[in-house]
């Protein structure tokens, strides 16, 4: 907003300014034009009278035009700065790489699983309730991945379409559809769960239903839809998703978004 009052200021000024000069001009011209009629040079005159003002109003309206590109110029607001700056927003994919530094706080599932330590109990209620209505066939597969595994899962992913018949190539791409790259995977920030045996036959289950219906309330959701694999680079994956708190995973479905398409929302409003 500064920089839109800033911009604003200088339009003014500019603007009034250059009518101080040309009342100034026009003032000056209209008694050289009364005396040298007196001495037949009203013509030259009149064209330099012209001429100067033509200018200067030309200099007013590209004054104009400069000043709001920079009174119109988007700035973020300061809320969605705030949103932009919350853990759960964390956007890692193919073009945005964890910190590899960053190491999440984690706390255990079980013996095999660790979710974000500020997000396993929004998990464990999920799925509590999901049993407490009889929906029993449900359990967290993979959550909390270290990069280091991830590298290993890439490696037995190229490795299983080699022996398919792939190409390198082929095996490299098709891996990529799927699996991130270490620090480049949600699983990497402990905010990633994978339901079940992690297939498609997930979307046949009560349980896929039913978190497509009730999920974002405990703040989850479907991380990688079919219809945004455009924008994802990942291919729908019904099995796996994503925390991101109740009300940000509210108002995502409202506006039909995913994760990607709401960041870039966030940075232009």
């Amino acid at each position: 907003m500064e920089n839109k009052d800033i911009g604003q200021s200088k339009s003014n000024k500019i603007v009034f300014v250059y009518r101080i000069v040309v009342s100034i001009i026009m003032v000056v011209s209209i008694i050289l034009v009364y005396i040298l009629n007196h001495l037949g040079q009203s013509k030259e005159v009149d064209a330099m009278f012209n001429s100067t003002q033509n200018n200067l109003l030309e200099g007013i309206i590209e004054g104009n035009t400069y000043d709001n590109t920079i009174v119109t110029e988007h700035v973020t607001s300061e809320e969605s700065l705030k949103k932009l700056s919350d853990w759960r927003l964390m956007l890692v994919n193919y073009e945005n790489e964890m910190p590899k530094d960053y190491v999440p706080p984690l706390s255990s599932i079980d013996e095999a699983r660790q979710f974000d330590s500020r997000a396993i109990d929004s998990l464990v209620q999920m799925m509590l309730d999901m049993n407490a209505i009889g929906i029993n066939h449900i359990w967290a597969q993979s959550t909390y991945r270290d990069p280091k595994k991830q590298k290993h899962l890439i490696e037995e992913s190229i490795q299983e379409y080699l022996e398919q018949g792939k190409t390198m190539e082929e095996a490299e791409a098709l891996t990529a559809r799927s699996i991130g790259e270490p620090y480049k995977s949600e699983h990497n920030i402990g905010l990633a769960v994978d339901f079940n045996d992690v297939n498609y036959a997930f979307e046949n289950e009560k349980a896929f239903t039913w978190l497509m219906e009730n999920a974002e309330n405990y703040g989850f959701i479907l991380r990688y839809p079919a219809d945004k694999e455009d924008i994802t680079k990942i291919k729908y994956e019904p099995w796996h998703w994503r925390y991101v708190g109740p009300e940000y995973a509210k108002e995502m479905n409202d506006l039909g978004f995913c994760l990607e398409e709401y960041i870039e929302y966030l940075k232009n409003n």
